[in-house]
């Protein structure tokens, strides 16, 4: 079946939703295709907030959060992405709220801001109210804010469609074809459609589920990233993957980092605050790859807790039962339903978990697709939010700059996909584009015998999660890079066991993984040949940053002996790197 459209959305995260209300705005005819229904998106399980400049309690300026950012990401920033995402966040923030977001209020009625990880005032004097929340559920409002205006706003949605190929019209993406549509698996009865458009965004999220433990949903397994690999495409920093510092200890399902920002503290097993080893400045508020980092330090030196001293403390009790049930509800609750632990009497046992991913598909500050060091466009694509790097997040993400970095670019490319749509030609389309994706289900789905892909992706995660997470050295990303090739190699033998083609979730969770594996073999491969370390690539074997020879960006090209790497350098405009400290 075909269906054209003047603009395609895929995924219905922040970033794809407000660029279809852009477009939507603009008069263009839309759809926006996702896997789950809009409302699940992972937005939601955003919790802590999203920050811009705003001064409602305390003075602040867009530069100050600028320097943070750049800082922040260690000195990897383009620093003119930099500049866009401070200076748009507070009119994204101000236009949200008088969507209808219910955040959070002072007593005199304006938003409230709380403290978050590396942002400061007066370029690093001290920490600075920043974060505009609502509770620890500010993900989740700006998901039902901004889906409530699109429904307003007339934009198509095509819920459960699972996007499968992308179409180009002139050769590949990385040859200088130009975006055409793309094929879509409709979960409900397995068909396969083709939609056409002028333009498609790619707005698909992370890949956190190639790591066992991970805050990300089952749903996050880089489906956009992996696509755009595959026409030619490259792939942007992938060698840096943030690791949350407070997940639940076992499961890695978030407790947010606004209970460290209202006050909440981090304990080893002689209840001692051992972040003044690390940052005693900053403390707690350091940024996430420093505190991912320390807690691996107290537990490798013997001051973990627990039975197998593995894990360390966050401690609310002092917060009282007033700022915990107001600001901080969703969190406990999930301390008592999971853990057993109640936060107003007992410390909560945390662990780093896989949670954000710097890199993605590189983008130009307008949200178009570039294919090589260059910065050449990929006529017709975009890409924002999480599944892009443009890159404003650099080595390492400050807490609350991606719902900000959704907001500001997912409204971006909007803008500019409608000003696009409005001078291009429909492009032209193939036939029989639709084959060779049927065949490749269709051999899933028919294999007599085969690989359980259950166990494939098993496997991948605990290959990931223990050889290229928070500390690295060649021999384990050596471990990573082989085991990932031989899984690769397994995956062409993959069966699955349901043969049927309603709601064939067995049959997708198949292809996801090859999705995943596409994911780690960039990852991998564009960590070993990094030999210095920076933010949250950090190498016990290159303990130093090396701004002579890194100081500049991945790009992981998809081949058939692995990925071949090349480099572009960094934007630099306003702040010259130096030593990161808190």
């Amino acid at each position: 079946m075909r269906i054209d459209h003047e603009a395609l959305v895929i995924g219905a995260g922040g970033a794809g939703l407000w660029a279809a209300l852009e477009l939507a705005r603009a008069g263009v005819s839309t759809g926006v295709l996702t896997k789950l229904y809009p409302t699940r998106s992972h937005t939601g399980a955003a919790q802590g907030g999203v920050c811009a400049a705003l001064g409602n309690q305390e003075e602040d300026h867009w530069e100050w959060h600028m320097f943070d950012t750049v800082k922040g990401g260690d000195y990897l920033v383009d620093q003119d992405a930099a500049e866009v995402l401070a200076h748009e966040a507070i009119e994204t923030v101000i236009e949200l709220e008088h969507m209808g977001l219910p955040f959070n209020r002072t007593p005199d009625g304006k938003i409230d801001q709380r403290r978050f990880g590396g942002h400061t005032r007066n370029f690093g004097e001290g920490p600075v109210k920043r974060a505009c929340f609502a509770a620890d559920r500010t993900g989740h409002m700006i998901l039902q804010t901004l889906y409530q205006n699109c429904i307003k706003a007339g934009v198509q949605f095509y819920d459960e469609y699972h996007v499968v190929d992308l179409l180009f019209e002139g050769g590949e993406g990385g040859d200088g074809g130009r975006a055409a549509g793309v094929v879509a698996y409709r979960i409900a009865d397995g068909e396969l459609h083709t939609f056409g458009a002028k333009a498609v965004l790619l707005a698909t999220g992370g890949n956190g589920r190639m790591f066992s433990i991970t805050s990300n949903a089952y749903s996050l397994t880089g489906d956009g990233m992996s696509l755009a690999y595959r026409h030619g495409i490259p792939l942007e920093d992938m060698e840096f993957y943030q690791f949350h510092p407070t997940g639940i200890y076992g499961i890695g399902i978030l407790l947010s980092e606004a209970a460290r920002g209202e006050g909440g503290t981090l304990l080893n097993a002689d209840g001692e605050r051992f972040m003044s080893r690390y940052a005693p400045k900053a403390m707690e508020l350091a940024p996430r790859d420093m505190i991912s980092r320390a807690i691996y330090l107290e537990i490798r030196d013997g001051r973990g807790a627990g039975p197998k001293k593995d894990y360390v403390y966050l401690d609310v009790r002092h917060l009282g039962r007033a700022v915990i049930e107001e600001k901080l509800p969703d969190i406990t609750e999930f301390a008592r339903v999971y853990l057993g632990v109640e936060p107003l009497t007992e410390p909560v046992p945390v662990q780093p978990t896989a949670h954000y991913a710097m890199g993605g598909i590189p983008t130009d500050l307008r949200t178009r697709v570039v294919r090589d060091e260059a910065n050449t466009v990929v006529e017709g694509l975009f890409a924002a939010g999480e599944a892009a790097c443009v890159s404003v997040h650099g080595a390492n993400r400050l807490g609350t700059n991606s719902l900000v970095d959704l907001l500001v670019f997912g409204r971006r490319a909007g803008r500019e996909m409608a000003a696009y749509c409005r001078a291009a030609e429909a492009p032209s389309i193939a036939a029989d584009v639709e084959e060779p994706v049927r065949s490749e289900l269709d051999a899933l789905r028919t294999r007599p015998e085969g690989e359980s892909p259950s166990a494939l992706k098993a496997e991948l995660a605990t290959l990931m999660m223990d050889n290229v997470g928070v500390f690295r050295t060649a021999r384990m990303m050596a471990t990573a890079v082989a085991g990932v090739a031989a899984i690769k190699d397994r995956y062409t033998r993959v069966r699955v066991r349901d043969t049927g083609r309603i709601f064939n979730t067995d049959l997708l969770e198949a292809r996801e993984l090859g999705y995943l594996i596409d994911g780690a073999e960039a990852m991998a491969s564009s960590a070993i040949a990094r030999t210095e370390s920076r933010g949250a690539h950090s190498r016990d074997d290159y303990p130093e940053r090396d701004d002579v020879n890194f100081l500049a960006h991945t790009l992981a090209y998809r081949g058939e002996a692995g990925p071949s790497l090349r480099y572009k350098p960094v934007t630099i405009t306003r702040f010259e790197p130096k030593p990161r400290t808190y």
